[in-house]
């Protein structure tokens, strides 16, 4: 699939971003004190209206669940974004990652007759009736990091595209071992799509660009930090001469770097993949890890809050070619399939692992 592009328009920082981009990773937020009928899965509401704003457009954050540092940190960029816009900000939601709880939850944002949801899908086809139901109400609907069928919404802000992702990981892993050498991968589960398309995708950049690097082998360990770690140490058993080891999921980087710390190749195997700041950050400090990838939630959040209103107030309406300015980061183009595209992923090091927060 095609998707957009995007015109930088003063963006606050670029410098640790490696070309890329979609396929998900997961993760989940807070939520009002206005929870579904007969829910229990709901939190203390959070909202705000920016000072001088009439809080005419009102845009409610639903994340997959509640309490997880991801969507912490992407709520956290929505809610700064509607105060620029001058809007009433709320984050609700379950406390369990399960489709019929987020169903409770629209059902009561239509009957509040909020401006827009702005939505991580649980489900992609199992919200679309309680969706289609807001969006007859007219309120706009906005998915990010997780869609649902296209047609149960206004638009998806897609963090990052699958052959993006790839060829972040191949960058970083080809920069660190000097583009030569033996690596592997240690995905999650042999079934999951989104790691199967980026490995093939991986294999087909290291055949056409990196001709001195040999991926050995293939590994799962199933996102169980235990299976992962002991994968890790099998993988070091079985290939004496490896270089450098690539894991493209948070769980699966995390335990190989816990296994490659106290062992002896700590710094001479090198490790990469997709994880997250807080996960990774003692690992990066004491240079068990150079450096690994993922997108900004902070920034994925800022931007969904942006399209939101862009949609609310007819700058937009989901059509391909539509053109909206989100704040700091900048103008964006939709796609095909009502799609906007975040960008490039961000690359953590030393250097800025500890400007982050989940």
């Amino acid at each position: 699939m095609m998707w957009i592009s995007r015109r930088k328009a003063g963006r606050a920082s670029a410098a640790a971003r490696v070309a890329v981009a979609a396929a998900t990773v997961a993760i989940l937020a807070a939520a009002c004190s206005s929870g579904a009928p007969g829910s229990e899965d709901s939190a203390d509401g959070d909202s705000s209206a920016a000072a001088g704003g009439g809080g005419d457009v009102s845009i409610t954050f639903l994340p997959k669940n509640l309490g997880n540092p991801y969507f912490d940190t992407s709520s956290k960029g929505g809610k700064a974004a509607v105060e620029e816009i001058g809007g009433e900000f709320k984050e609700v939601g379950p406390t369990e990652a399960t489709p019929d709880a987020q169903v409770s939850f629209i059902n009561t944002l239509t009957q509040q007759k909020v401006s827009a949801i702005v939505l991580s899908a649980n489900d992609p086809s199992a919200l679309c009736s309680s969706l289609d139901e807001a969006k007859a109400a007219g309120i706009k609907v906005v998915t990010f990091d997780s869609d649902v069928d296209a047609e149960c919404r206004d638009l998806f802000v897609n963090q990052a595209t699958a052959e993006g992702i790839a060829k972040a990981q191949v960058d970083l892993i080809s920069e660190q071992i000097g583009d030569a050498g033996e690596i592997a991968v240690l995905s999650a589960t042999a079934n999951a799509t989104n790691q199967n398309a980026w490995i093939d995708m991986m294999k087909t950049d290291l055949a056409a660009n990196h001709p001195n690097i040999t991926l050995v082998d293939v590994v799962y360990g199933d996102d169980d930090d235990q299976t992962s770690f002991d994968k890790t140490a099998a993988l070091l058993q079985s290939h004496p001469d490896l270089k450098g080891i690539v894991s493209p999921t948070t769980v699966g980087i995390a335990a190989a770097a816990r296994y490659l710390q106290t062992s002896d190749f700590k710094g001479k195997v090198k490790l990469t993949g997709l994880g997250t700041p807080n996960d990774m950050r003692d690992y990066v400090k004491d240079g068990t890890v150079d450096a690994f990838a993922l997108w900004n939630p902070e920034d994925l959040g800022y931007l969904s809050a942006f399209a939101a209103n862009a949609l609310v107030d007819g700058t937009i309406t989901g059509k391909e070619g539509d053109t909206f300015t989100a704040g700091k980061l900048g103008e964006y183009t939709v796609g095909p399939d009502a799609t906007v595209l975040l960008g490039e992923p961000y690359v953590f090091n030393a250097d800025n692992i500890d400007d982050f927060d989940f």
